[in-house]
């Protein structure tokens, strides 16, 4: 009863400091709730991010020409490219391009046609009589320790074999005074470091 009396007289000397200090009372009760009191956003579970292609169905091509005019160049088709190994519109490209025989079997071309990307542009290499279609352009002039024993053996032979130099070799070597010599450059390396010779640009008919 004492303290409501000296509430009351308060009131009416000091009517101000009381709204103010009652005031400051409910801004630190207001805080105090909120802190306590945090919001969803800690606990909500995270949404798909249409950005970073996490949930995103992958692209995948049949046909080459619109596979490799996506993905611009690249040495071996990857899972992207979901079509036949070896397409018919790269076997029948490739027939005219490197001019094959007609006679030539059909399966015998399939097996042995090999096609990457380059540029944009659909490329391919018939294996044919062993040619390097997998492999990059060899272009060292150091001579390797098989030509060096093949001329050690053969000290003054005009041609060191394809199967001493490797396919993949562009030079074409002889055995001079018992050591390997660069005769001349036979090949040229593409963009994509293969021997460009042996490749050819395949248009979509």
């Amino acid at each position: 009863m004492k303290k409501r009396h000296q509430l009351s007289a308060l009131l009416a000397t000091h009517p101000i400091k009381v709204l103010v200090v009652l005031a400051v009372t409910v801004f630190m009760l207001t805080n105090c709730t909120s802190t306590s009191n945090p919001t969803d956003q800690t606990d909500a579970q995270p949404t798909e991010n249409a950005t970073t292609g996490a949930q995103a169905t992958p692209v995948s091509y049949t046909d080459p020409f619109a596979y490799c005019a996506a993905v611009g160049t690249i040495d071996t088709p990857d899972s992207a490219y979901v079509g036949p190994q070896t397409p018919p519109s790269i076997i029948n490209g490739l027939k005219d391009a490197a001019k094959l025989s007609s006679d030539m079997p059909e399966t015998v071309i399939e097996s042995g046609t090999v096609w990457r990307c380059m540029n944009g542009r659909v490329w391919a290499c018939f294996v044919g009589a062993n040619l390097p279609c997998s492999e990059k352009a060899d272009t060292s002039e150091t001579p390797t320790q098989p030509m060096i024993d093949f001329c050690q053996a053969n000290a003054a032979a005009e041609a060191i074999p394809a199967t001493v130099t490797g396919r993949a070799t562009v030079y074409e070597w002889r055995c001079t005074d018992g050591s390997p010599t660069i005769v001349k450059q036979l090949f040229q390396p593409d963009d994509q470091g293969f021997i460009a010779d042996f490749w050819y640009e395949i248009v979509s008919s």
